[in-house]
Parts: C-alpha cells; structure tokens; sequence
C-alpha cells in the first residue's frame, strides 16, 4: 500500500484553518527575510485554483456528485508539484495550505518544483475498487486542463496509492493518444514507477532523524519511539527505525493504536494490519488512543496522520524530546511555541517529509529520459539531499538562534521569492 497517511481522530482541541496557519507560517519567515509588500502578496496567494464538481455512476446505477479540487500555489521555480488525497474532510483551504507547503518543501531541499496539491471529498473505504476506478478517471479528465509533465505532477497522498496513480496516467494518456508516463509519480513500476518511491517518504525522515539525533546528542539506538499513523510513511517509519535499533512503543490507525513500553515486534504488527485492515485487537499491546498516543512516555514522536494533530492544549502534555513530522501540518502554531519553550526539538514537516517529493522528482526525470536506475542508487542520491538539507537548516538554525521550522521557512521561502524576483512580473 502507497498511501503515505490515514486518517485519525485526534483533533486540535480548537480547529484551526490550514491556509490561515500557512500563511502566518509564511508571514513569520518573511519578517525574518524582511521581504517587500509586494512579494507578500505574491506568496501569500495560490496562483490557480480549479474546483470540479462531477458525476460518478454507483454500483447500483445511482449517479452520485462528487467535488474536488487541484491548486497550484506558486511555479516560480518549475512545474507545480504535489500529491492528491481522498478524504471526506477535503476541503479547499486544506489544499491550498497544503500546496503552498508543497512551495516550501521543495525549495527546502532545492528541486525545482514549485508546490500544488489536489483532494476530492470522499470516503474512498465506502467505494467498491470499481466506484473507486471511475471516480479517479473522472477527476483526472476534470483537471486535465491543469496536469501535464511540463505543468503540474501529482502524486499519491493521503487514501490515494500507485494504481490510482496508474488510472491517472492511463486516463490522460488516452486524451493524448499516447502513453506520457511522467504526468504523474508514485506509479506501478510496471507503468514507469521509480524503484524506492514507495518508501522514499519514511527513508528521508530516516536520514533526517539520524542527523538530529547525532547534532542533539541522542542516540537513535534504544530510543523510544511513537508513531500516529500507520499508513505508508508510518509502518515503514517504524520498520526502518527499528532496524536502526529504535523501540518502536506505540502506533496508530484510524481506528485508536496500540502501546507497548517495551517495545512492538514491528513486523508482526505489519502482518496484522495487513491481514485484518486494523490494529485494533493485536495481543502484545494495551489499547491506546490516538489522543493518548501523542501523550506517551518516548524519546521521539512521529505524528503521521492528517494536520492539526498537536496543538497549545496538548503539547504540554507530549514526554518526547523530538517531534519529527511525517505528517503535513500535524503541529499548529501555538503547539510550536510550546514545544520551542520546552526545549523539545520539531523536524518540520517541510523538511522531514520531503523524501517522498524529492524521490517523486527522481521518477519524473527517470520517465523524461526513460532511463531508469537502481534502487541503491535512488538511496544513495535520497541521502545525500536530505541530508544536505537538514545541514542547510540546522545551519539557518544556530546562525539566526530560531526553531527548525522556522529556520526551513526562512530559507525555502527565500529561495522562491529570489527566483521571483530574479524572473520579475510579466508584462
């Protein structure tokens, strides 16, 4: 399974608007770069935004109309970048925080990108894989006009996997009338897929976990380990961390997670979910919350889920000593300055989920050339860009004595507005 996070219940104790809290995300990096009120507006605006509203034939012979949306936030530095979720929560100032994120992560670390995202409002897990089939062809001729190799790539994100990226590629590709691979990332390998996609979100926080370790001091070996979301970027979190010697505690569905101070056998919990599509029931663990698991007793947490999981409320009740964010947006502004005044180190999601867009570009120039490589060399150029980019931002960090989060904004953001700067304002 591709989807790189599930859906959880934990919610901020006052739900916040996702692009309200981009923007003053973005606000705060441009008082520390102190950028003009024109390049505010720039930024702080999506460029393109496509709302469709379509019908999709049931099962049953019903017609249902299903909304959705894709945003391209900004392209000054390359085609627009990001994945598309299917959640009953969609909503549009969800996508366009999450495409102005999409901005931000790939200037963090330097592919030239810029951020857009796509979502339809819908309970994939009521759909039939047919319904489900329909669905996404529709979706895809609705915002044919925006995708393209050359424009916008999406992706696979929250409830959306390879195949549905193959029904995207397949379904634009018969409009062309010829098989164009590289519209989308995250495909089968069959169909142009790049080796090591499917785990390139939880390797790149892998390698940035590693660095923040070393820098702090910690020992990755041994630490204690929690993690809220058990989608792609969570269960393979897990596995990888274990196998470099961490404790994995505690994990999560959206259906509550399961705890075990002495540690999971993390493969065992993986068959489990597979075999019976939940965690809930697995022996060798109490019951947890997913509420309760952002709360227990670990050294490092993982919040994989959906935004807006940590907030003022809770974070003072968070025991770990590092949030390292697989999830987009799981901390909210205030949690931030919580965790910075408690001395608790944050990996903002912009950094440490980049994995999977960056591994996405590999694919994308792999089917643009149709020369394809090996797994150990996708790794090995993974490596070297995350961890040149948490190098980049620990570097921001100590010069300017600010958090991660706000060191990584501080130089993605700079990043966009000298490209658009440098381009200037057509006519």
């Amino acid at each position: 399974m591709t989807t790189e996070v599930h859906s959880v219940t934990a919610k901020s104790h006052e739900t916040q608007n996702p692009f309200e809290t981009a923007k003053k995300q973005f606000n705060m990096a441009a008082d520390h770069l102190g950028l003009d009120a024109g390049m505010r507006k720039v930024l702080s605006s999506c460029k393109r935004e496509l709302t469709v509203n379509f019908p999709v034939q049931m099962d049953d012979g019903s017609v249902e109309v299903f909304t959705g949306y894709r945003v391209q936030h900004n392209l000054g530095r390359g085609p627009a970048k990001g994945g598309i979720r299917y959640h009953q929560q969609v909503s549009i100032d969800e996508v366009r925080a999450l495409a102005m994120w999409m901005t931000w992560k790939c200037a963090v670390v330097n592919i030239p990108y810029g951020g857009a995202k796509g979502g339809v409002i819908v309970d994939p897990k009521k759909l039939s894989n047919y319904e489900l089939e329909h669905l996404t062809r529709r979706y895809t001729t609705e915002i044919t006009m925006l995708i393209g190799p050359e424009n916008d790539i999406p992706a696979p994100d929250v409830n959306t996997n390879s195949q549905i990226m193959a029904w995207i590629m397949d379904t634009y590709s018969m409009h062309k009338g010829y098989s164009v691979t590289a519209v989308v990332t995250g495909k089968p390998i069959s169909v142009g897929g790049a080796l090591g996609r499917n785990e390139a979100t939880a390797r790149g926080l892998q390698y940035v976990v590693r660095e923040a370790t070393r820098e702090k001091g910690m020992k990755l070996e041994g630490a204690k380990v929690a993690i809220q979301g058990f989608g792609n970027a969570g269960s393979i979190s897990a596995r990888l961390l274990a196998e470099d010697g961490a404790s994995i505690v505690a994990v999560s569905d959206s259906q509550g997670g399961i705890y075990n101070p002495k540690g999971l056998d993390v493969r065992s919990v993986m068959v489990y979910k597979q075999e019976h599509g939940t965690l809930k029931g697995y022996g060798a663990a109490d019951s947890v919350t997913n509420q309760e698991l952002l709360e227990l007793d670990c050294d490092i947490l993982i919040p994989a889920a959906l935004e807006n999981q940590l907030n003022g409320e809770n974070a003072r009740r968070v025991k770990a000593k590092m949030i390292a964010e697989a999830a987009n947006g799981p901390t909210n502004m205030e949690a931030d300055q919580v965790f910075h005044d408690r001395g608790i180190v944050v990996l903002p999601d912009i950094l440490a989920n980049a994995g999977g867009v960056t591994v996405s570009y590999f694919e994308w120039v792999q089917d643009l050339q149709s020369f394809f490589w090996s797994e150990d060399e996708t790794n090995k150029r993974l490596h070297y860009i995350m961890t040149r980019a948490f190098a980049e931002v620990y570097k921001v960090a100590q010069e300017r004595k600010v958090d991660m989060r706000t060191a990584a904004y501080i130089l993605s953001v700079g990043r966009v507005a000298e490209a658009m700067t440098t381009r200037g304002i057509y006519p």
